[in-house]
């Protein structure tokens, strides 16, 4: 079954800033999950400890394999 998983960070109102995970099955919207860090250093070790979770799953990045993004 072919799968996405995406990670991203945006900044909070209030200094802040949010992790945002999106997944699901590739075609749908998928389901999104955000959680918020009052400072910055914990979001990106956050965002770092999920990206190696995923890639040891199996999940790779389709830029770096040079396949096509669902349209």
């Amino acid at each position: 079954m072919a799968r996405f998983y995406s990670l991203s960070i945006q900044p909070t109102l209030f200094g802040g800033a949010s992790l945002i995970r999106n997944w699901g099955r590739i075609g749908t919207n998928g389901q999104a999950k955000v959680e918020t860090f009052d400072d910055p250093q914990e979001v990106d070790g956050a965002f770092l400890r999920l990206e190696r979770a995923k890639r040891r799953r199996g999940y790779v990045d389709p830029r770096a394999t040079g396949a096509d993004l669902p349209r």
